[in-house]
């Protein structure tokens, strides 16, 4: 059975959120879990999710008092901090200096790595992908810990501790694995085999104010107050899940995965959450991106068909475009989805949706929050939109 800490914290002060953390690691097991989790000096990589260029506290990226806490945690066993990550849209270092993040590595004297230095491996025990670019540090670091955001999101539902290391895959490169795994259950094996590729070792999620609705860069601030620290990352994630309103953990495509390969522990009799009980934290208000459900028919052709009927699509939300293509440059499709056409003396996105792999990056990397999820009539009457 896996541990997971569920802590409450309801601000952003680093020593209320150091002290929060180290009662995580001693709810956890104390001083032999760290010491087996960070073996004297190791070199650590801490991998925070900075999706996209943003100030200091935005909801969209790791947060840096979140990051500050956790490296003053660290010193107490390693020297060899390192932090880095490759975001969606933009440059790496740009992003963490935006975000705070370098200011604080400069103070604690931890390295940054742009995550642009690439190495090939193979994966040969993987539920799905074989052959593999990631970035060298993430595969040849001792311990990685993730540090991702509580979110909505438009493709996976939800994202957490097991698709922040998305961005252990250097640039441009992730349009590649979107345009290879255009079927989302694809494209989540992927994440499984990403995260076992990489060995993610722990994970600290922060719900302290996690993001609800048209997630994961446009959706709004919700005062979830959690911490969820933990191994395993798909057991932190049914945590997270469970707090926000999926009931069954299943319902994320994501967590169905990895427990129909076994993957990692997601149902609630596989977990020992200490700490906070779940029943005192969960929220019944809060904003989800996605209803859960999925359809299954005995014939492929009559579920693609169905598919096309009930599955989101982007729209544009007019009076917040402005006009700056964003979307067509981050559309991963090699024959291109989007293109600008001219609307009241403005250009804005029209979407070919014949070429549209509904990976919706475009939405996920919007930097106005100009493009939502909908449905089709019939994707509304049988309720797949919350």
């Amino acid at each position: 059975m896996e541990k997971v800490a569920l802590l409450k914290c309801e601000e952003y002060n680093v020593q209320l959120i150091e002290d929060k953390i180290r009662e995580g690691f001693n709810l956890l097991g104390g001083e032999t879990f760290i010491r087996n989790l960070i073996p004297y000096n190791s070199k650590v990589l801490l991998k925070p999710n900075l999706l996209i260029t943003e100030p200091p506290g935005s909801i969209v990226i790791t947060h840096f008092v979140v990051f500050e806490a956790i490296i003053r945690v660290l010193k107490d066993y390693t020297y060899n901090i390192i932090f880095g990550d490759s975001p969606g849209f933009g440059e790496s270092r740009r992003a963490a200096e935006k975000a705070g993040l370098m200011d604080i590595a400069l103070k604690y004297g931890v390295e940054f790595d742009d995550f642009t230095e690439s190495i090939h491996v193979r994966l040969d025990d993987s539920i799905l992908c074989k052959s593999w670019n990631v970035a060298k540090i993430a595969y040849e670091s001792d311990v990685l810990i993730t540090l991702p955001k509580l979110k909505t999101h438009g493709m996976a539902y939800y994202t957490g501790a097991v698709k922040n290391q998305f961005g252990c895959i250097p640039g441009t490169q992730k349009a590649t694995w979107h345009t290879r795994m255009p079927d989302a259950n694809n494209f989540c094996k992927m994440l499984l085999d990403l995260n076992t590729l990489v060995q993610t070792d722990f994970a600290i999620l922060d719900g302290i104010v996690a993001m609800q609705g048209n997630g994961p860069k446009s959706g709004d601030p919700y005062k979830l107050n959690s911490l969820i620290m933990g191994k395993s990352l798909t057991a932190v994630d049914s945590v997270g899940v469970r707090l926000i309103g999926y009931n069954d953990p299943l319902d994320i495509p994501v967590l169905k995965e990895a427990y129909d390969y076994k993957w990692g522990a997601v149902l609630p009799n596989e977990i020992q959450v200490v700490g906070k009980k779940i029943e005192e934290m969960k929220v019944n208000d809060f904003k989800l991106c996605r209803k859960a459900g999925n359809f299954y028919f005995i014939s492929p052709v009559v579920n693609n068909f169905l598919r096309e009927m009930i599955a989101p699509y982007p729209s544009l939300i007019m009076n917040k475009c402005v006009s700056c293509e964003r979307c067509k440059e981050v559309c991963p499709e090699e024959r291109k989805a989007i293109e600008m056409i001219e609307n009241n003396k403005i250009h804005i996105p029209k979407w070919d949706m014949s070429k549209c792999i509904r990976c919706f990056c475009c939405q996920e990397l919007c930097p106005v929050g100009a493009i939502e999820l909908k449905y089709n009539t019939l994707g509304r009457i049988i309720g797949m939109n919350e």
